[in-house]
């Protein structure tokens, strides 16, 4: 992934406002997965103007657009990540919320073995554990 956020909505003929930059610039530089209202604390703090709707509004755009890949891990929120991220799976800590991003390439060796001996040819996935902290004695 080379361009940003805000040229990959240029580039799909999206009309930028101030505001719209702004939001497109907080995700750029999010390393976790904010929420609407954790974007719209971000976005307000450097645009006091920005509305909650205009979050929203952006975020199902930015969605639409095949600009951001929307997440909903089982707490409730809808969670947000750039679509074209370089390719990880999640591990989600169900006391915390946590969201663990990782690569193993042993599970992407399996998902290919077992997509080609159902007849298939892989072309994506998202995988998703949920888990709770092994307590040690």
């Amino acid at each position: 992934m080379t361009d940003t956020i805000e040229a990959r909505c240029e580039a799909k003929g999206l009309r930028m406002t101030d505001q719209r930059r702004v939001i497109a610039q907080v995700l750029e530089e999010a390393t976790d997965h904010p929420d609407v209202e954790e974007l719209y604390t971000r976005a307000a703090a450097r645009d006091p103007r920005i509305s909650i709707a205009t979050i929203y509004r952006t975020v199902k755009l930015f969605e639409e657009s095949g600009i951001l890949d929307r997440l909903e891990f089982g707490d409730g929120r809808a969670r947000y990540e750039d679509a074209e991220r370089d390719h990880h799976d999640h591990l989600i800590d169900m006391h915390s919320g946590e969201v663990i991003e990782f690569v193993d390439p042993e599970i992407e060796a399996l998902q290919e073995k077992i997509a080609a001996r159902l007849g298939y040819r892989l072309k994506g996935h998202k995988l998703e554990l949920y888990g709770v902290p092994i307590r040690k004695s």
